[in-house]
């Protein structure tokens, strides 16, 4: 059984984290988990950055899976045409992750 790479992502360091998770991305077992539970909000840069790296997971056949995203960052995702291509997951109580929309990452139209 392959293991996910799991990586939380500092609301200050989005980009960062999301040039860390393309590294990681080889050795990820087909699944890249990016907890957002620090993150408020995400501007231009971290949008740009997301669109990159979901079009990397595209080409590598690795899901994306977006934990503890506020609904302001999904907002935004939403609008910009991106939230498709992520899974989303929130957490409740005893820190188990659960479906929050059953979403898959999809091959970019471009």
């Amino acid at each position: 059984m392959a293991i996910a790479v799991w990586l939380n992502v500092d609301g200050r360091g989005v980009v960062p984290a999301l040039q860390e998770a393309i590294e990681k991305m080889d050795g990820a077992g087909g699944e890249v988990i990016l907890d957002f539970l620090s993150v408020r909000r995400i501007d231009p840069s971290a949008l740009r950055a997301m669109e990159g790296l979901a079009a990397i997971a595209d080409k590598k056949v690795v899901k994306l899976v977006l934990r503890d995203v506020n609904i302001d960052v999904y907002k935004v995702l939403k609008l910009a045409k991106l939230a498709r291509r992520f899974s989303f997951v929130t957490s409740n109580h005893d820190r188990r992750p659960t479906e929050l929309e059953g979403c898959h990452a999809e091959p970019s139209t471009k």
